[in-house]
């Protein structure tokens, strides 16, 4: 990958485990190109690209959209994910019958989504809760917990500064 960054023909490299980003200008390299050079590199190593569409792209569980001036991220689920949870009627301890919504609500406050993204997203998570039984009051509150201990988390850490 380093000649293709010592020609400036890929503006950003980002990796994951075996999940590879990058972000090229179509008017330095073709992206047929980049996927034979990739392939060259070891005989056991295959790559198998997946390319934007519709000016957008799913890294992990992010959609990234290309428009004119910049890129903007939402949140992507699999066409095949369900809305599923631990339902908040079941005899599980509370802490795993919160966990998937700890971690829906952390990414939501933790992304740099749009006003109106961040809004649909926060619906489709109420909606998730509300069909496996979760009072949107249970929700709604574990919400401002998280969003407060964050908060309180970035005000120590400024302080320390």
């Amino acid at each position: 990958m380093k000649q293709l960054f010592d020609r400036k023909n890929i503006a950003f490299y980002s990796r994951y485990m075996d999940d590879i980003l990058l972000i090229y200008s179509s008017q330095h390299i073709t992206p047929e190109t980049i996927h034979n050079y990739t392939n060259r590199i070891h005989p056991n190593i295959h790559f198998n690209p997946t390319y934007e569409k519709n000016n957008s792209i799913n890294f992990l569980d992010l959609l990234i959209i290309r428009n004119q001036l910049y890129l903007e991220i939402d949140v992507y689920r699999k066409p095949t994910t369900t809305d599923t949870t631990i339902n908040y009627l079941s005899k599980h301890p509370t802490e795993h019958k919160t966990a998937a919504y700890r971690y829906h609500i952390n990414t939501v406050l933790s992304l740099a989504l749009t006003e109106e993204r961040r809004q649909t997203e926060w619906e489709t998570l109420q909606t998730i809760a509300q069909n496996n039984n979760f009072p949107n009051a249970h929700i709604a509150k574990l919400k401002t917990q998280i969003h407060h201990k964050a908060h309180t988390r970035t005000t120590k850490d400024e302080n320390k500064k």
